[in-house]
């Protein structure tokens, strides 16, 4: 499989899932600005979208969509990274999936614009707030989201919280957050991830 990927983006996550996986694959840089590929190649010739992540397999079949493409990592690999096919437990994680890329991710990305004006910044600040605040009440007393098992999901929330000191979001009034982001930030596989992609 190739995962095409910009370093430090949404794709982080499931360039982790990749890792918790251990399934065989390639990163391919495919940075959000330019949209050039290592070999000189424009990245929309792949994607037509031209954002990631992007994940092609085997068979050269691509898929789009972060939720999409962890969910189809996980139901590859050997560790329970999801919750199997058909049960609550799944539905939920896609519940979780959908909260993080709708009342995160989508919030988080007007604070990158640059054109986006300040106000409108703060109403952004003001959901996410929100939002943080009630994933903060989800994790208390939880190692992980859905509890003791680590899934994609985690690898989500870790991803799009990364944002936070970027865009000076102060995390601190969160403590389950922030000792959760510990311990994900601990995982071997999210360390390589980060490695694979230069950000630490």
């Amino acid at each position: 499989m190739k995962l095409y990927y910009s370093a430090g983006a949404c794709s982080l996550s499931p360039h982790i899932a990749l890792e918790e996986a251990g399934l065989p694959y390639e990163a391919i840089s495919a940075p959000t600005k330019t949209k050039q590929l290592p070999d000189g190649s424009d990245f929309r010739q792949v994607n037509p979208l031209g954002y990631v992540p992007y994940l092609v397999l085997d068979d050269g079949t691509g898929l789009s969509e972060g939720p999409a493409i962890v969910q189809y990592i996980a139901d590859q690999a050997p560790a329970k990274l999801a919750p199997a096919n058909g049960t609550l437990a799944r539905y939920q994680l896609q519940s979780l999936l959908n909260f993080i890329g709708t009342e995160l991710h989508k919030n988080f990305g007007p604070l990158f614009d640059p054109g986006m004006p300040a106000e409108a910044k703060e109403r952004f600040k003001a959901k996410l707030a929100d939002r943080l605040q009630h994933v903060d009440g989800l994790l208390a007393g939880k190692t992980w989201l859905m509890g003791d098992d680590f899934t994609v999901a985690d690898g989500y929330l870790f991803t799009v919280t990364n944002w936070a000191q970027p865009m000076q979001i102060d995390l601190s009034p969160y403590q389950n957050l922030t000792a959760y982001r510990q311990r994900v930030a601990a995982r071997p596989a999210v360390q390589a991830a980060m490695k694979a992609e230069g950000l630490i």
